[in-house]
């Protein structure tokens, strides 16, 4: 399914053009999800601290940054689901990067919580109506829909794959 350009702002589009057309929301979770966990759950244990380059994130950081991004992003589906009109704020990865403790963590911990929050995400799309997913809230000052925003996890996820393979292997 292409979405239609209303349902986004641009930026979301490097994203968003990485998910399968023919697959649904869940069945692109499901298949992102699955081929991250196959490629970093086999990465050699030297590269879960490594950085490619001076003040690039380290493997857990970047893990870390995915399951943020999701679970700030499920958030605003929710509320734009529920039909709740609240303008949401944008948050900064740079500062939540900074503020997290990945490099402290067991590398194979963030990749079972990923594992779990995608999990949670998959339950939380398949609860919404037709109706739902059409829903446009606003945050970041931008309009997405709930549709939108759950091809744009997968495609995310991908984009962040794309730059392990390029970069970190």
């Amino acid at each position: 399914m292409v979405l239609p350009k209303n349902e986004y702002v641009p930026y979301f589009e490097q994203y968003i053009k990485l998910v399968t057309n023919n697959l649904s929301i869940i069945e692109n979770l499901e298949t992102a999800q699955k081929e991250f966990d196959n490629l970093l759950r086999n990465l050699p244990e030297k590269k879960h601290d490594f950085a490619y380059g001076e003040g690039k994130w380290t493997m857990k950081e970047l893990i870390q940054h995915i399951i943020d991004t999701e679970r700030v992003f499920c958030y605003r589906a929710l509320c734009f689901a529920r039909n709740d009109k609240t303008e949401l704020p944008g948050f900064d990865q740079d500062i939540f990067v900074d503020n997290d403790n990945a490099n402290d963590r067991d590398y194979f911990d963030l990749l079972a919580e990923m594992q779990t929050l995608r999990t949670s995400t998959i339950q939380l799309y398949k609860s919404f109506s037709d109706e739902a997913l059409l829903r446009i809230g606003i945050a970041s000052g931008n309009e997405i829909s709930v549709r939108a925003l759950g091809f744009l996890f997968s495609g995310h996820q991908i984009h962040h794959l794309n730059i392990v393979r390029e970069r970190y292997l």
